[in-house]
């Protein structure tokens, strides 16, 4: 990490649809020389930062770009999110979306922006990077730099760590990224020792498509139960969830949702997405004029080589029980035969707290390799 410069740093806020393309565009000169970045598509980065979200129906943001030498050369946000505030009460704001290249004035320059924010917004500490929320992408990278980022994982250069620690911030909490090989993957013996004493009780189908809303609000309904204990967690939001389940079914086969029953009520689900990041890596964000049917005949006739598990949950009165284990079993397996039917060689699975150990050992059960790890970082306002 190189020292504070003297080059003159123009911190500038986000208004208006110009400074909002500009905002979006800055990852492009900060990854332009990493093969392994992933260039997001405009249009989508362009919805999810809309007013019309459904994230900002509960949190409020600004966001800034750096300018030096008349370019912009970073950005940085900040988030009040109304649903983490009365579920946790701790006046706690977040940070996200933070793109700096190797300069340590740079990184202090946008940080000072956000935190005085979030000050003048009545927070007293703040936690990050959300890109913009808990359910959203997370985590800065710090290991795994080597291979590109899964659909809605983040990528990092190796220097952010350190250049926020130096912004007076501290690890708090660590993620990892799994990865199986969907032919090798293994089923694991007290698998079937489980589902032999159980079995008829527990019955795992896909996505109805005829009563989807009915599905995806089952869905949604056991993530945040299943999720509620865990490190900063938020529930969805029903227009939250129901956003992503439309988004999800532009490029996501029926079989890749299922949905775990225990004597007939639902109690468990996952989804699995094919990797839109292998087929758009090269449109450089762009759907027009030609991408669109790139992407298309990508998904369609030559689907993805990776997939990625980024939901799962099973209710909290099962997860201490043999239930929990069985479905999470279960529901593993009755996507990776989808997946491999349409070409799917490799599944990651995250983000995983570190501290999650149940879940960890299922993972590893099943043959799960660490791939990636990604960390959150906390300040204390003063």
């Amino acid at each position: 990490m190189s020292g504070p410069t003297k080059k003159n740093i123009e911190i500038r806020a986000v208004t208006g649809k110009k400074a909002l393309k500009t905002f979006i565009k800055v990852p492009w000169s900060i990854y332009r020389d990493d093969p392994h970045w992933i260039p997001p598509l405009l249009s989508e980065r362009k919805d999810a930062l809309s007013s019309k979200h459904p994230f900002f129906e509960h949190a409020s943001w600004k966001a800034w770009v750096a300018w030096q030498d008349g370019k912009p050369v970073g950005r940085i946000s900040a988030q009040v999110d109304q649903l983490h505030q009365e579920r946790y009460q701790n006046k706690t704001g977040f940070f996200g979306l933070i793109e700096a290249p190797d300069d340590a004035a740079v990184f202090s320059a946008l940080f000072g922006a956000a935190e005085n924010w979030l000050r003048e917004n009545g927070m007293q500490n703040v936690v990050g990077p959300f890109n913009l929320g808990i359910n959203q992408e997370v985590g800065i990278l710090v290991d795994g730099f080597d291979t590109p980022p899964r659909i809605m994982t983040t990528h990092s250069r190796r220097y952010y760590g350190p250049a926020i620690e130096q912004c007076g911030y501290t690890p708090a909490q660590d993620m990892l990224a799994y990865e199986l090989d969907i032919n090798t993957y293994r089923s694991p013996a007290s698998k079937d020792e489980v589902l032999d004493r159980y079995q008829g009780r527990i019955k795992v189908r896909e996505l109805n498509r005829k009563n989807m809303e009915v599905d995806f609000e089952t869905m949604r309904d056991i993530f945040n139960d299943a999720w509620r204990d865990n490190w900063n967690s938020v529930p969805f939001s029903r227009a939250e969830f129901i956003a992503i389940g439309k988004e999800l079914l532009m490029v996501v086969p029926h079989d890749f949702l299922q949905i775990a029953e225990i004597d007939g009520e639902p109690a468990g689900f996952i989804a699995l997405l094919p990797d839109i990041n292998e087929a758009i890596a090269d449109l450089n964000g762009r759907l027009l004029p030609f991408g669109w049917a790139k992407l298309i005949w990508r998904l369609k006739v030559k689907f993805p080589s990776a997939c990625r598990i980024p939901l799962m949950g099973v209710r909290k009165k099962y997860q201490n029980t043999i239930f929990g284990p069985a479905m999470a079993y279960m529901l593993v397996e009755s996507v990776m035969g989808p997946g491999l039917g349409r070409g799917g060689k490799r599944v990651e699975m995250s983000w995983i707290l570190e501290s999650n150990k149940p879940t960890r050992n299922i993972i590893e059960k099943f043959g799960g390799k660490i791939t990636k790890r990604y960390r959150m970082y906390e300040k204390t306002l003063t």
